[in-house]
């Protein structure tokens, strides 16, 4: 079977964003087609200052959501990337495949760099090498396909190039992955700042709805959306972004195509009603069966460690080749 690798990163709470543009394919397509890994990549989360004890507890409830979200251990592999060492074994093998040049090109690694550098923090190395510690995560895998949006092609390049480039150096190790575009997804934007994605890592969010936020939350959130000045309902991303923004949410929620919904509505209030009650019905049993997981911690204790299990099965034939192939002895 095609073998599929994705993850999320525990830097703020799930989005309705992640949800829609990555988890439901996750769960509704991509675990049953494929054998299929889904890990929440903490590492990752360690590039910027944070506080170890709300990684902790991010890294939990993101497990546990995806597990809500309909991932099931049966069909798929659920871990943390920490839990299974050939993560950071491998990363360093593709730092010494990587060149500076290539990891200072990130796009990513310039944005990221210009923000705490405007913060007054200091720049971790890790924020630069973090690319390596992904190819690594996609690599270990045999990975064919990594589903990821737009932000995030660059980097399956970048395994692409160093998995290449290892096999030309010192022989056949690994599968060169390549990135796809999930089929069912949805690009989510901030319902206040229409022009930018819906993204976990803010603050604060009154234009972001998470996962876990009660139905009031979601109704205030919705309908204080940003709209435009034309009180026309149509569907125009350039000209009109945040009905735009709605009309895809509801589109994604309903599976009626955006210009098919702006035709239904005369004004903005009827649609923004509209919107909420999808979102909060769409959010409903994902958070009736997270709360059910929250409420049993062993449970989802148990999914992660039979996962790293499976996971640390799966990766390590393919590092420790690596490891012989680069020319370390064996242990």
């Amino acid at each position: 079977m095609t073998r599929v690798f994705s993850g999320v990163k525990p830097t703020g709470h799930l989005t309705l964003g992640n949800y829609l543009g990555a988890v439901r394919q996750w769960a509704e397509v991509d675990q049953h087609r494929s054998d299929a890994l889904f890990c929440v990549v903490d590492l990752h989360a360690l590039t910027m200052e944070h506080d170890p004890a709300r990684v902790r507890r991010l890294s939990r409830q993101a497990a546990t959501l995806l597990l809500a979200s309909g991932l099931d251990p049966e069909q798929c592999v659920v871990f943390v990337q920490s839990h299974v060492d050939e993560h950071a074994r491998l990363s360093y093998l593709m730092e010494c495949t990587a060149s500076d040049g290539e990891m200072r090109r990130m796009i990513q690694y310039k944005e990221k760099t210009a923000q705490a550098r405007e913060r007054g923090e200091s720049v971790r190395l890790s924020l630069l090498t973090y690319p390596a510690l992904m190819a690594a995560d996609i690599l270990a895998y045999g990975t064919d396909e990594v589903p990821v949006g737009d932000d995030q092609t660059q980097h399956v390049e970048l395994a692409r190039d160093l998995a290449v480039r290892f096999n030309q150096r010192y022989g056949q190790t690994f599968v060169v992955p390549r990135a796809t575009r999930p089929t069912v997804a949805a690009r989510v934007m901030d319902l206040q700042d229409p022009t930018g994605k819906m993204g976990k890592s803010l603050a604060s969010g009154p234009g972001i709805v998470y996962l876990l936020d009660d139905a009031d939350v979601v109704r205030k959130k919705v309908m204080r959306a940003v709209t435009d000045a034309a009180s026309d309902v149509v569907y125009d991303r350039e000209k009109s972004p945040g009905v735009a923004n709605l009309l895809e949410i509801l589109s994604a929620c309903t599976g009626k195509e955006p210009g098919e919904l702006a035709a239904q509505y005369s004004g903005y209030g009827a649609l923004k009603r509209d919107v909420a009650d999808a979102v909060v019905e769409l959010l409903r049993p994902v958070q009736e069966r997270h709360a059910e997981l929250a409420a049993d911690p062993g449970h989802v204790e148990s999914v992660l460690r039979a996962g790293a299990e499976r996971a640390r099965g799966l990766a390590r034939p393919t590092v420790d080749a690596a490891y012989a192939a680069i020319g370390l002895l064996a242990r």
